[in-house]
């Protein structure tokens, strides 16, 4: 290798290096940018819509006012019983440690690993725990404040995408000409149909599984059914792994509070709506929008994981799904051998000449 192609390899490392770095520094906004784009394609059916009758920004604004109503009618139904709830199994927490204590399968554990007093230390600190908390203003204030900024930032940028994205989307094409402009147009639709079906589904799925789990438990007769089941329909929204988390945090609430016998019927039931969730609603939700391999959907949720938490592992699949329909469009176009062949023989005979 000569000194100027080894040169070379050194410039493109440093700058892929350096773009690597410049991408993990500036994740959260990448985050939030990936969330403004999910928005806009969820929201943009609903837009386009009302396009047909009156002015686009009316239209937006008509759906925001659509949404903050909708959220602040959901809260007003979910939020009062989930406080009560929570300050419910804080008050009864000593209570359920009794019926642990008396289970006999628990109670043999319990001697070994002293469980029981260490779970009656934590439960008689929670209630201190608790409004000693309430009592920390700066921090929730803090953490407040810089929520709502991003709530803010997000909603601007989505607003900002459903008003001039299609604009935007038209002025690259126009810079297109030909088979170029075909692939860009067909490669943006299957995008935008992949991540619109991923969101819209995944939402759906979330709520049929939250309905399910209050429904079920409500059936059991297991206090706190709507905070759990609002915890089992966010955790859904974690592709592979939230499902049985929240079903795992319910099961050991069921066996604290109603006994094995109760904890065996959710487990059954649990069972039995993860298999039809696998295997008909997300098939059928989903259709064919996103096609990836349950190896490359673990990688992409690790990746994002790591590189931006719970929001990163919520958007891996739809961006992973959105990278595999362009590595499928390069690779169906990508130059062949003998064509690379042909130009380089092609140039080489034009030098000589």
């Amino acid at each position: 290798m000569s000194s100027r192609s080894a040169t070379r390899v050194i410039l493109i490392g440093v700058g892929i290096a350096a773009s690597i770095y410049l991408l993990f520094r500036i994740r959260e906004v990448i985050g939030l940018v990936f969330i403004s784009v999910f928005l806009a394609i969820a929201l943009g059916p609903a837009v386009d819509w009302l396009d047909r009758f009156m002015l686009r920004g009316f239209g937006i604004a008509i759906v925001y006012v659509g949404l903050l109503v909708a959220i602040f009618g959901i809260g007003l139904v979910l939020v009062p019983p989930v406080v009560d709830g929570i300050e419910q199994l804080a008050k009864d927490a000593p209570s359920y440690l009794d019926d642990i204590r008396d289970s006999d399968t628990l109670r043999q554990y319990d001697d070994k690993y002293s469980i029981t007093e260490k779970l009656e230390d934590q439960a008689e600190k929670l209630p201190a725990e608790l409004g000693s908390a309430a009592g920390e203003l700066q921090s929730v204030t803090v953490g407040v404040f810089a929520g709502l900024v991003k709530l803010i930032t997000v909603l601007v940028m989505t607003a900002f995408l459903l008003a001039d994205g299609k604009r935007m989307w038209e002025w690259i094409e126009a810079q297109l000409t030909g088979e170029r402009a075909k692939r860009f147009q067909a490669v943006g639709r299957d995008i935008y149909r992949a991540v619109g079906g991923y969101v819209i589904g995944n939402f759906a799925i979330s709520f049929i599984a939250g309905m399910l789990t209050y429904i079920a438990l409500t059936a059991l007769g297991v206090p706190f059914a709507v905070p759990l089941a609002v915890l089992v329909a966010f955790l859904d929204l974690i592709p592979l792994v939230g499902a049985t988390i929240g079903g795992i945090i319910v099961g050991l609430v069921i066996l604290a509070t109603e006994g094995l016998a109760d904890a065996l019927i959710y487990t059954v039931i649990l069972i039995v709506y993860q298999q039809l969730e696998s295997h008909i609603l997300q098939p059928f939700i989903y259709g064919k929008t996103v096609q990836l391999h349950p190896l490359l959907v673990i990688i992409a949720i690790l990746i994002g994981a790591t590189l931006l938490g719970i929001l990163g592992a919520l958007v891996a699949i739809p961006v992973a799904a959105a990278v595999q329909i362009v590595v499928k469009d390069w690779w169906k176009y990508r130059p062949k051998p003998e064509v690379l062949s042909a130009q380089v023989i092609g140039g080489d005979s034009a030098n000589a000449q």
